[in-house]
């Protein structure tokens, strides 16, 4: 199966020399971490850390994207990516795992880890191999430029989230940890999320403060219970619980913001906002 780019065009330039230069735009830019890192080698065992990135456009959050894979590219690159994403589209199940093929974006090809993508579905009770949940669905597709920009010899498992509870995420995160003991290859998994969406500023940097406040502590079960009480608009809180669940059962107890702001930042319309931020579980 080759998924073709949805948002090509759109989230990010469908050229491919322009779209490098955008990546660069993002990590030099005032919000961004200042400068271009360089790859490091990983040299095997259990990978450092799991991250949250945002998936708006490029150049809305984009710079506060680059802190998160600024501290991939610092630890070097794993075999697979695991992407967990929330589901914007409605299509598929309730886990679905993009479970063969290859992604496309204007800079080359991406393949998708079927060993381990299957492995995930079958120490599952949930998730299922779906490929209808991935075809129009922007939130993994925008990450992956950001990794082949700095290297091509990676691959993926592409998992979106129809069902965000606790349920859906505990049961996804012990189906990651026990396929990877089963299959012994590094891993790291990128939660992709955007906060609240569509407050005044004041409003997205309240409530933004307390799922981000939850994420730092670790605390999957608080997180989804403030974004119930407050009606927080956060799209991937699935993705983030099942990464923060995971990331204590493979000994990352710890968890960083490593940069926030909101759409308002970067427009100056402080009116109607999304909320970004970058994270990492160590």
């Amino acid at each position: 199966m080759l998924r073709q780019p949805a948002v090509a065009g759109a989230f990010y330039p469908d050229d491919s020399g322009k779209l490098k230069k955008l990546i660069e735009s993002c990590f030099l830019d005032d919000a961004g971490i200042g400068f271009i890192p360089k790859l490091n080698s990983f040299d095997g065992g259990d990978y450092p850390i799991n991250v949250m990135v945002p998936h708006a456009g490029y150049q809305y959050s984009g710079a506060i994207a680059s802190h998160g894979y600024c501290e991939i590219v610092k630890n070097g690159f794993p075999e697979v990516f695991i992407i967990l994403s929330p589901n914007h589209t409605g299509l598929g199940s309730e886990i679905s795992v993009f479970s063969e093929g290859e992604w496309i974006t204007p800079l080359g090809n991406v393949e998708v880890d079927s060993e381990f993508a299957h492995a995930i579905i079958e120490s599952s009770d949930i998730a299922s191999a779906d490929f209808s949940a991935h075809i129009r669905e922007h939130s993994i597709e925008v990450q992956l430029p950001f990794l082949q920009y700095f290297s091509t010899d990676f691959k993926i498992v592409p998992i979106t989230m129809g069902k965000q509870t606790f349920v859906t995420s505990n049961d996804l995160a012990n189906a990651i940890f026990e396929a990877a003991n089963k299959i012994n290859k590094s891993y790291c998994v990128i939660a992709s999320t955007d906060l609240s969406h569509f407050n005044n500023q004041e409003k997205a940097n309240k409530v933004d403060g307390f799922v981000l406040e939850d994420i730092e502590e670790m605390n999957e079960f608080k997180l989804f219970e403030e974004v119930v009480q407050y009606n927080i608009t956060m799209c991937g809180y699935g993705p983030v619980m099942a990464t923060i669940s995971l990331s204590k059962r493979a000994g990352k107890n710890a968890s960083e913001i490593l940069a926030y702001q909101t759409s308002g930042d970067v427009t100056g319309d402080l009116s109607s906002v999304v909320g970004y931020a970058s994270g990492i579980f160590k």
